[in-house]
């Protein structure tokens, strides 16, 4: 049977959350049929992320700031600093499997949205939409729970699984724990996760050179941005200079 293109669909302009002054817009497509996980490998090979059963990526007019980047999961060496956030996580216990909430996840979730994004529109989600964020997904999914040696909760990790790496979904975490930055450890252990899976990426989405609320994602190398030749290094000098390895 011919294979039909998937339509692209434009949203509204809208303000930038990240530059100030400006508009943004996407375009995304559905996510559906049996070739939904082929598309979106590629898809995500070419800049594209996820959001419940649909894949996206910014159409902004005028700009281009939003970069794709990744990381060489086989090739990564934890800075000094990381690899003191790995030893400050090393009693977590790390449990993954497929997609599912739970009233115990929905409970730290709504903790840290209250503390690190109040007014952000995610701190009223309902539990119905919060299990509808975790579970619709088309592709293969991959949830890991964190928990401290007393069995709490702690942190909590979602991850897709493409034909050549894991794709960073979307994380939260206990806000009472700064100490651990578990957010920072997360992507370590995806690192570490796609390297063990013997695939060669993490992808992490978009990065703003300049933009604070993105300049952690520069902290983890050797990191390929998306350009319009295709991916490449991101050079020391970008993102910050670089820091000493262990």
């Amino acid at each position: 049977m011919e294979r039909r293109p998937h339509p692209l669909h434009a949203s509204p302009l809208r303000p930038c959350p990240y530059l100030a002054g400006r508009n943004e817009r996407v375009i995304a497509t559905e996510l559906v049929g049996p070739h939904a996980t082929e598309l979106y490998s590629a898809g995500i090979q070419a800049g594209f992320r996820r959001s419940h059963n649909f894949m996206y990526r910014p159409a902004c007019p005028a700009c281009d700031a939003c970069r794709p980047v990744r990381v060489q999961a086989k090739a990564f060496t934890a800075s000094r600093s990381l690899a003191r956030v790995a030893r400050a996580n090393r009693d977590l216990v790390a449990a993954s499997g497929p997609a599912k909430a739970s009233t115990e996840q929905y409970g730290l979730f709504t903790r840290y949205q209250s503390r690190r994004h109040p007014g952000g529109g995610m701190d009223r989600m309902s539990y119905i939409e919060y299990q509808a964020m975790l579970e619709t997904s088309p592709v293969e999914t991959l949830m890991t729970e964190f928990r401290n040696p007393e069995g709490d909760l702690v942190a909590v990790m979602l991850a897709d699984e493409t034909a050549d790496g894991l794709s960073a979904v979307y994380s939260f975490f206990d806000p009472a724990e700064p100490k651990r930055a578990l957010g920072t450890y997360m992507i370590l252990w995806l690192i570490g996760e796609a390297a063990r899976r013997g695939l060669p990426h993490l992808y992490l989405g978009y990065w703003i050179e300049g933009c604070a609320k993105m300049d952690y994602k520069s902290r983890f190398r050797p990191l390929e941005i998306l350009g319009p030749e295709g991916w490449s290094s991101l050079a020391p000098a970008d993102g910050g200079a670089l820091e000493e390895t262990v």
